[in-house]
């Protein structure tokens, strides 16, 4: 036998062990699974880690993340000898996978036995829950400033409701500080958003018939080829995305992702209601919160890897804004967000309503150490920092109004509501104005204008990294 001939024997040999010994290692990890204790499927209550059997809808069990160079067939192959099934392939997170149990074990046992095959798999986890915060403060449509008798400087919009938005222009209405906002009216004698600057809300979808918020709706353009998943086929995105449903009508049935929306970009000038930050701008829908308030990591995964598609489709979306969170922090949503940053998408994350320090007790996702991610304390009006905002003079970064905020809501009506939820829209809004003037700035570039154009604010000393509130004017250059 010639080297040649020897050496491709080897090859072949060695092949045949491997494969074996493969197989002979699936056999042992489906002895294992046999093994693993079932969750009680008759039982009224919930089980803490995973998403409960009363919420409005079941995902998949687990998220499990598979070594590079695993394949697809291997990976399918595993799964079905285990009983499970993908549920769905995370495209832009290569290995990022969604485990349906068909046995129904206990998620947290699912989950533990897939990070057990350490030589194939990366990490696994339990598919958490994800619920919209309380909001603080009350809702009201009635109250409307008495006094409106100084004399507003800048770009003023025809809006109704303007005098209200204390956070665009403090006069010291209803026993707020003057000049405690974002000064928005200087930074309108620059810019009022733009139509080329496309935000996704990440929330419990958008009300994309309001009145006051239709003009400045996300809709697919016409040369973009409709959403394409792997498992689900194509999806006619008109309106956006509802990771729940796998569909494209992200029409919200609560009411928090409408009003994140509106402070965004309610349509400015027009007459109705309120303004945006923006009174044009392009918001994206993106639902993954039922009309209750309850989402999952794996939907919130999925609806951010829709973003980064349509992003490499040309859609020419830059930014994220994401009111809500947790303190179960997730590697799976870490990734994704992280690819999101690496197609030039900036991640704006509300700190949370714990009054708590992010610092010792970290709220995901904006507490993750991300180059695209800005976490978001929220100030009250008279720029003090609001009771309820988490702060962390590391993890959290800057501050902007979030109490008692006036914006859109479901039905074509308007509410006041509060929280870093609020917060965080703000700062979203500022990032898509800045965007308005200067298109071609990278993400980086942008986060760090954010911060560097801030208010020092004594109350945000050692509370936020920046020790500041946000800035619309200085953030455009307009002051």
């Amino acid at each position: 036998m010639n080297r040649q001939n020897f050496l491709g024997h080897l090859a072949l040999a060695m092949t045949i062990i491997l494969v074996a010994a493969f197989a002979g290692q699936l056999r042992r990890w489906e002895r294992q699974r046999d093994y693993l204790p079932r969750a009680k499927s008759t039982s009224t209550s919930s089980t803490p880690a995973s998403l409960s059997a009363q919420r409005e809808m079941r995902g998949p069990e687990v998220l499990v993340r598979f070594r590079a160079g695993t394949s697809s067939q291997t990976i399918n192959q595993l799964t079905s000898r285990l009983n499970d099934t993908v549920e769905d392939e995370i495209e832009s997170v290569a290995g990022l996978v969604a485990v349906d149990d068909l046995d129904n074990a206990d998620p947290e046992a699912v989950a533990s036995f897939y990070r057990s095959m350490s030589d194939v798999v990366e990490y696994a986890e339990v598919n958490n829950e994800i619920k919209l915060e309380p909001e603080y403060g009350k809702f009201s449509n009635d109250s409307r400033a008495d006094d409106e008798s100084e004399l507003l400087a800048g770009n003023v919009p025809d809006d109704p409701m303007f005098v209200e938005q204390w956070s665009l222009s403090n006069t010291g209405q209803r026993e707020g500080k003057a000049k405690a906002d974002i000064n928005a009216l200087l930074a309108w004698n620059k810019n009022t958003g733009s139509d080329e600057v496309v935000v996704a809300v990440l929330d419990s979808g958008v009300d994309y018939r309001h009145p006051d918020l239709a003009q400045n709706v996300w809709m697919r353009p016409a040369d973009v080829a409709e959403y394409y998943d792997g498992q689900i086929g194509l999806i006619d995105d008109q309106y956006g995305y509802d990771a729940i449903t796998d569909s494209g009508d992200p029409m919200d049935e609560n009411g928090h992702g409408t009003h994140c929306a509106g402070i965004i970009g309610a349509d400015g000038n027009n007459g109705i209601g309120i303004t945006g930050i923006n009174w044009r701008v392009k918001i994206m829908p993106l639902k993954f919160m039922s009309k209750g308030g309850f989402g999952s990591t794996k939907d919130a995964i999925e609806a951010i890897n829709y973003v980064i598609d349509r992003k490499k489709a040309g859609v020419k979306v830059r930014i994220i804004s994401a009111s809500w969170g947790s303190t179960q922090r997730s590697k799976a949503l870490e990734d994704v967000i992280r690819k999101a940053g690496e197609e030039g998408i900036l991640f704006v994350a509300a700190s949370g309503n714990a009054s708590s320090d992010a610092d010792r007790y970290p709220h995901y996702p904006a507490s993750y150490d991300l180059p695209n991610v800005i976490s978001v304390a929220a100030l009250n009006r008279k720029d003090e920092l609001a009771s309820f905002s988490n702060f962390g003079a590391k993890r959290v970064h800057i501050a902007a109004p979030g109490a008692e905020i006036l914006s859109t809501w479901l039905n074509g009506d308007f509410r006041e509501a509060s929280g870093t939820s609020m917060a965080t829209p703000e700062v979203a809004g500022v990032a898509a104005l800045v965007l308005a003037v200067e298109p071609k700035l990278s993400m980086q570039d942008l986060r760090a204008r954010l911060f560097k154009s801030v208010d020092k604010l004594p109350a945000l000393s050692g509370k936020v990294s920046t020790g500041g509130r946000l800035n619309a004017a200085r953030a455009v250059g307009a002051e």
